[in-house]
């Protein structure tokens, strides 16, 4: 791909919106300026998750023109919790928690990030200048905002009309985040379009103490029809940590009114092809599950190579097509004889108690040897190979 291409790609492929403005951005790297560019990261989840991938791409993207990145990891602020779309306050976090959320981030962002070797990607974490803040000098930086700033967010205005608290602590999270770009003297800050509101306050501070202008590239959001985040929803969180088979499952449970814009911001397929792709969808020339698996094979590929994502997809037509039991299953050992359906689930970990292994045999749900369960209160007797499965992709070999 042509240096003009690559450009046009990162100024346009899955970009809501640049501030000042696409041209002034544009003009910056045609002038052969190198930009410092970062994203941060809460380290408020184990792993990293499919909707960190998209600010990761684009950091490559930037990577790959020579600009210098910054994979900034926040171990202070993730303390705090980021309180964006958030009706209820977050549980803060120590700072072991977070450190240890964040032990596998380099590791799992080196898969599409260049750590080492020319132009390496420098991974920090703002606790190094948020630790040394002190109280004089957060009241100086806080002198550059204004209460009226802060309320107008619209999930706060949510919480005044609802009558539930904003607490203090969640106000100095925009400026915690503004504290980072000054303190790094970035030029660009990459970051979802929820998070707009926090990157504008960076911006603003950026004027005003450094007299600087901070461009902002906001990502589109991952969504379905309700406004929900696809992947990132509770209980539906994709971490780039998942295995081959579980990635490729999780994606194929995507609703297909995302399936374009995941390909736009999740997979590397050009595009010319995503609109392709996009046509044919719309002239019903192509089957929504047939592309949701073409969908799956490229961020697996994306993320463990080609043959891994071969493996995944052979792996899910066997279980969910051919509806036969997995090639790998997990193994535990059950020593009593005799055990009533209920705490069987709990035992294998496929309930989190008994009431929910109640409500997922009374919906049909669970299955012994292929044979679906239907009650709640029987006694199962162990045999050896006993197979047990819970929904369509939770198996267990019993031995």
């Amino acid at each position: 791909m042509k240096r003009e291409q690559k450009i046009k790609e990162l100024l346009e492929r899955g970009v809501e919106k640049i501030y000042p403005s696409k041209k002034a951005l544009k003009q910056f790297i045609l002038s052969g300026e190198k930009l410092k560019i970062y994203q941060g990261f809460d380290p408020s989840m184990p792993n990293l998750h499919l909707g960190n991938l998209v600010g990761i791409l684009k950091l490559r993207q930037f990577q790959e023109l020579g600009h210098k990145v910054i994979f900034l990891v926040g171990d202070f602020t993730g303390m705090i919790g980021d309180p964006t779309d958030r009706l209820s306050v977050r549980k803060k976090l120590t700072r072991e928690q977070v450190l240890e959320n964040a032990k596998n981030y380099k590791e799992q962002a080196s898969r599409f990030l260049k750590f080492s070797g020319k132009n390496p990607v420098k991974i920090m974490f703002n606790s190094q200048w948020l630790d040394k803040i002190s109280f004089k000098d957060l009241i100086e930086i806080t002198s550059n905002f204004t209460v009226q700033q802060m309320i107008q967010r619209d999930f706060f205005q949510k919480r005044i009309k609802e009558q539930k608290p904003i607490y203090m602590h969640e106000f100095l999270y925009p400026v915690a985040q503004a504290i980072d770009c000054v303190r790094m003297d970035v030029d660009l800050e990459i970051g979802g379009n929820d998070q707009t509101f926090n990157m504008l306050a960076g911006r603003h501070l950026m004027k005003v103490l450094k007299g600087k202008e901070k461009f902002i590239l906001t990502t589109k959001l991952l969504v379905d029809k309700e406004g929900g985040k696809v992947g990132k929803t509770t209980g539906n969180v994709i971490f780039l940590s998942a295995l081959p088979a579980d990635m490729f499952g999780g994606i194929m449970a995507f609703p297909d009114e995302v399936l374009i814009p995941a390909f736009e911001l999740l997979t590397q397929v050009s595009s010319k092809t995503i609109k392709n792709f996009e046509k044919q969808l719309q002239n019903k020339k192509i089957n929504p599950m047939d592309l949701k698996k073409k969908l799956a094979f490229e961020i697996v590929k994306l993320n463990y190579g080609e043959k891994k994502s071969q493996d995944a997809r052979r792996e899910f037509e066997r279980v969910f097509q051919e509806r036969k039991t997995p090639s790998k299953i997990k193994e535990v050992r059950i020593k009593k004889r005799e055990i009533k359906l209920v705490d069987l689930l709990v035992d294998l970990k496929l309930a989190s108690s008994k009431s929910e292994a109640k409500r997922l045999i009374e919906q049909g749900g669970v299955k012994i040897s292929d044979k679906v369960q239907e009650d709640w209160k029987r006694e199962i007797k162990i045999k050896k190979e006993m197979v047990v499965q819970v929904g369509k992709r939770k198996f267990v070999r019993i031995v």
